[in-house]
């Protein structure tokens, strides 16, 4: 094998010396264990007492306040004896604030109407909390979180207050736990509270059960209105708004609240001696909204002077007294040693139809009871 040429490189020549390679940068030392622990101990968030999060919370500090409702929103044992200590101490200082729930079909625009509708209520003075439930992956159960991107100008405003969470499951992605967030933001000072659900049917009955006022959002032109949504949820609804109502819609729009009202003249009157109405609005040029927050006001003067308001605020409490019995009461079922250990095979057994599932039930709940009396 013959050995290779020297071959002529004349980019090696002095006059082309911006060829050549420079030396790289230093390298820096290796990152040890011990300095990634200082690092973490010096940026780790100090942990607060239960003083520390009340005196925060009333102070209306939102930083205090979003560490106090990720401990609601946590499943950890210990981070929920902290969060029920801290709502017990807020407990006083809260339900002074008008508590709204804000539904609507998918694509009839209750972010943007919120967004709209908030800043409306802040240039009015009002300090307003949105509560928006986002639906949850029934296979990855993440959730996106977008309400503060695509509410941009409500969540600059100093006196809104914007948390997204998470439904995680649980019934149309409101329960207990949004109940307990509410009562901390008016511990906080917010004196009104708008609750926006999932939308997805169920969750109407539910957040229906921890509001004030029902507002439902409907748009027009998207097939039979009076079909569009469950008797049920208009029932419910203290007041409905068509949104969207602007350029060529408008007259669709008002076509829909026509034939929204009609309905409404065939359903039994409501408890609280209201007559539901029907609004139009349109959320991106921002009319309407005026006339909607007014409607609202007249109803509080109205079941405020006839005392409904109260009744319904003690019968929400009640209710969800007992919620929070049979919660409380599945959780500690389910994590339960003895059914932990026989849940399995009893489940297997009824899968293959060698037990009903009565009887693998009755089993689940004889040996619950039997360790409860050992205890």
């Amino acid at each position: 094998m013959t050995k290779p040429r020297n071959v002529y490189h004349p980019e090696n020549e002095p006059v082309f010396s911006s060829l050549n390679v420079n030396k790289g940068i230093e390298q820096p030392d290796a990152v040890s264990a011990d300095s990634v622990y200082r690092f973490l101990k010096k940026t780790h968030r100090k942990e607060l007492s239960v003083d520390e999060y009340c005196e925060g919370i009333l102070q209306g500090n939102r930083t205090v306040l979003s560490r106090a409702v990720t401990l609601i929103e946590s499943n950890k044992p210990e981070h929920q004896f902290v969060a029920q200590e801290i709502i017990s101490r807020c407990l006083p200082f809260s339900g002074k604030s008008l508590r709204i729930g804000i539904t609507g079909v998918p694509g009839a625009g209750k972010s943007t109407f919120i967004e709209s509708f908030g800043t409306y209520l802040t240039s009015l003075g009002k300090k307003i909390a949105v509560l928006a439930i986002d639906p949850s992956s029934e296979r990855s159960k993440g959730s996106i979180l977008g309400d503060k991107t695509r509410m941009e100008e409500l969540s600059s405003d100093p006196n809104a207050y914007i948390r997204p969470s998470p439904s995680s499951g649980s019934l149309g992605g409101v329960a207990r736990k949004t109940r307990e967030i509410i009562l901390l933001c008016e511990a906080a000072g917010f004196d009104t509270v708008l609750i926006e659900t999932v939308g997805v049917g169920q969750s109407e009955t539910v957040v229906h059960s921890m509001v004030d006022f029902f507002l439902l959002l409907q748009i027009a032109g998207a097939g039979d209105e009076l079909q569009g949504i469950k008797r049920g949820i208009m029932e419910m609804a203290d007041l409905i708004v068509i949104n969207k109502a602007d350029g060529d819609n408008i007259n669709r729009a008002n076509t829909a609240a026509t034939l929204y009202r009609n309905a409404l003249h065939l359903f039994p009157p409501t408890p609280s001696g209201w007559i539901p109405q029907v609004k139009t609005c349109s959320s991106i040029r921002k009319t309407g909204i005026g006339e909607i927050w007014q409607c609202i006001e007249d109803y509080f003067e109205l079941v405020n002077g006839n005392n409904y308001f109260e009744k319904r605020r003690s019968t929400q409490a009640k209710y969800w007294m007992f919620e929070t019995i049979e919660e409380n009461l599945k959780s500690n079922f389910y994590q339960n040693k003895q059914v932990r250990d026989a849940l399995f095979h009893l489940e297997t057994e009824v899968t293959r139809e060698k037990i009903s599932p009565f009887v693998a039930a009755r089993q689940l709940l004889e040996k619950y009871f039997d360790a409860i009396s050992k205890r």
